[in-house]
């Protein structure tokens, strides 16, 4: 009987102490934007992405529902959602990654440049995105903040813009993210 009692102990605290190695949030921000000079402007925020990070390896996720992302102009994200992402049939976009060399004991409330790299799905197709910079630190309630930008060309997730408004979207969309993960 005292074997099978170390057992379940030996067991819950393994359990637990796997689960301190993850920082999560589901109030992540993103905002993209694809606009050019001298139009409207194509400007997107979505408030309710999903990052869970491993801080034993650096490895992280981001799930993003897509017709989550919110624009200025109703008529925007309409066609935003029918035309260009087809969110019916690609209702998520995924981020996974890792970022180099991390170090979860050196994190404090200082920004630290780290560089990170993974694959981005959207619209059906996967591109692999490498040696991105990304800030990261600690704030003073143990939460790691994750910031960032970059860039992805249209063409790489097969959407067509149709001539008739080729020149006023961009080709390129930036992206910004701002994650606050908390203890899991």
């Amino acid at each position: 009987m005292k074997t099978v009692l170390t057992l379940i102990m030996a067991c819950i605290l393994s359990v637990s102490s796997i689960a301190q190695d993850k920082y999560l949030t589901k109030t992540g921000q993103i905002t993209f934007e694809a606009s050019v000079p001298s139009f409207e402007e194509v400007k997107a925020k979505n408030e309710a992405t999903t990052v869970i990070l491993n801080t034993e390896n650096g490895e992280f996720a981001a799930l993003v529902f897509v017709k989550a992302f919110r624009f200025k102009n109703a008529l925007m994200e309409e066609h935003f959602n029918e035309n260009y992402a087809e969110s019916d049939t690609y209702p998520k976009a995924n981020f996974k990654g890792k970022i180099s060399d991390f170090d979860f004991d050196s994190l404090n409330t200082t920004n630290k440049k780290m560089l990170y790299s993974g694959t981005l799905e959207f619209h059906g197709k996967t591109n692999t995105l490498t040696d991105l910079p990304m800030t990261i630190s600690k704030n003073e309630a143990g939460q790691i903040v994750l910031s960032g930008t970059f860039s992805v060309n249209v063409d790489d997730f097969d959407i067509e813009i149709p001539k008739v408004v080729s020149n006023k979207l961009s080709k390129t969309v930036d992206v910004a993210f701002s994650f606050t993960l908390k203890k899991k």
